[in-house]
């Protein structure tokens, strides 16, 4: 006789459960964008002369910046309309874009290529290589000043103020090369009148990256210096993750060296196909 103890359990397995579409289970991330090369057609082999000559600059400039990890600018002033259709063709548009406020505004958007960047604004036509675009690093002036402590408080603030003191004291102490002081949002008990006093608080710096991947990353500097809000949005965009980051600029929106190097192949490849 078997035992029961080698029968195998009723109530489990396909078809043991009523059907159910209305579970309330979250949908797992799609969509994520991945690296597809893709060939322009040259009609004029001398007219795109300057735009082929410009992109093995760029993936010789690539692996400096992997072995250095300094950046280099290259103006397109000038560029042939015929070059310049070449090399906007071929960078195409990759995950992250940045955003630039202020008296005069940049945009700065990613190319297929990581950690190239093509980087416009008035007067401004460049393509910068690097972990991030310079102009992203540099202290415009804030859309909205931080008012700190003296930040209205309504009857609903209750856990920011100690945040803030937190966030404030790990800014002050920061330097170049530490490691990044997260306060994660979502994993702390809070009001909505604490996040919306934070931001006063903390105010509206003129720098906003969003990076597209499985779903998206929303990276804003804030008016304080070295204090970043990070949020993520899963393929359904509702938020997943919200923190602070006190850091120079935030890992998650940087170029790594080895994205670099992978760049610099992949362009050579590009232009080993269309020469």
């Amino acid at each position: 006789m078997v035992s029961n103890f080698h029968l195998p359990p009723t109530g489990f397995g396909p078809g043991s459960q009523p059907a159910d579409d209305d579970l309330g289970y979250m949908q797992m991330p799609s969509g994520m964008r991945t690296y597809a090369p893709h060939l322009p057609e040259i009609s004029d082999a001398d007219a795109a002369g300057p735009a082929l000559a410009l992109l093995a600059q760029l993936a010789v400039a690539c692996d400096r910046a992997a072995a250095t990890g300094e950046g280099e600018a290259f103006e397109l002033t000038g560029l042939p309309p015929e070059a310049r259709r070449l090399l906007t063709e071929t960078l195409g548009q990759g995950e992250v874009s940045v955003r630039i406020g202020g008296i005069s505004p940049v945009a700065a958007q990613e190319s297929v290529f990581a950690g190239v960047w093509r980087v416009m604004g008035a007067g401004v036509d460049r393509i910068e290589v690097g972990a991030v675009p310079a102009c992203a690093r540099l202290i415009a002036a804030p859309e909205a000043a931080a008012l700190g402590q003296n930040a209205p408080k309504g009857p609903d603030v209750v856990n920011a103020p100690a945040l803030l003191v937190e966030l404030l004291d790990h800014a002050q102490a920061w330097r170049k090369g530490a490691s990044p002081h997260v306060v994660n949002l979502t994993l702390l008990p809070h009001t909505e009148g604490d996040l919306l006093w934070l931001d006063a608080a903390l105010g509206t710096g003129a720098v906003t990256i969003l990076s597209r991947g499985y779903g998206n990353c929303r990276v804003s500097a804030t008016a304080t210096p070295n204090v970043w809000r990070v949020q993520f949005f899963n393929s359904m965009d509702s938020l997943i993750l919200d923190t602070f980051e006190v850091t120079d600029m935030p890992e998650v929106v940087l170029a790594a060296s080895e994205d670099l190097t992978d760049s610099a192949a992949r362009l050579r490849e590009v232009l080993e196909a269309i020469r």
